[in-house]
């Protein structure tokens, strides 16, 4: 049976867990924020004070992220000596190359990455007022906007894609090679609009204007393995 986990399932059913491990603990993520769980003495304590304390027991630490650590994490980073040089920690941009490393270790994974846009209102919008964010956190809202779940286009799953080149991806290896339906296509005929744009302009909720002006994206994953765990 897959299990979906998700919201204070992340504490109880996978930090709990990890402040177990004996052996090995690897760890592939986004992004690293400055985590404070709650530690078995009931304490609230930063993340990083639960790996300090594995690494000091000797269990080994492996984590891999696709982005630069936060401000926040890497002030309390050097708060924790023990983390120093006992947990390697290698940062993996692409999702193609994260993948490889979390497959060397566990061959039967299944890699799910998806894009969307910047949790903020766009700054560059020319209309800019104190109910704007609402605003575009309801359009972003996959229980109004449904088909925006898997992001701004198809999600991208490791090893399925692995051989799919990015121009394919992005669907500029079809015919024609240019999702400007529903816009004036004289004057869209060079713009070469990829498949995302098709996807949030046709098929969501989102208005032309809603998106244009986003710049920032966040980026999700997912894995699969025997286990049947998805974490999120």
């Amino acid at each position: 049976m897959t299990q979906y986990i998700s919201d204070t399932d992340h504490y109880s059913k996978v930090i709990a867990q990890i402040q177990k491990v004996k052996r090995l603990l690897w760890i592939a993520t986004a992004d690293l924020k400055d985590l404070y769980v709650e530690k078995k003495d009931k304490s609230v304590a930063p993340f990083l004070q639960v790996l300090n304390d594995l690494v000091k027991r000797c269990v080994e630490v492996r984590l891999i992220h696709a982005k630069e650590p936060s401000t926040a994490f890497r002030e309390d980073f050097d708060k924790y000596p023990a983390l120093w040089g006992g947990m390697e920690r290698r940062l993996c941009p692409r999702v193609h190359e994260l993948y490889c490393q979390i497959s060397a270790i566990q061959p039967d994974i299944q890699l799910i990455a998806k894009c969307y846009l910047a949790y903020d209102y766009p700054a560059l919008h020319p209309y800019q007022n104190e109910d704007r964010q609402d605003l575009f956190d309801a359009i972003c809202d996959f229980g109004w906007n449904q088909l925006y779940a898997d992001g701004v286009t198809f999600a991208l799953e490791l090893p399925r894609d692995i051989e799919q080149s990015f121009d394919s991806f992005i669907g500029m290896d079809c015919k024609p090679d240019n999702w400007n339906e529903r816009l004036d296509q004289n004057l869209t005929k060079d713009l070469h609009l990829i498949n995302a744009f098709h996807n949030l302009f046709d098929h969501t909720n989102f208005a032309l204007t809603d998106f244009i002006f986003c710049r920032d994206f966040v980026f999700e994953y997912s894995t699969i393995s025997e286990e049947k765990l998805l974490i999120r």
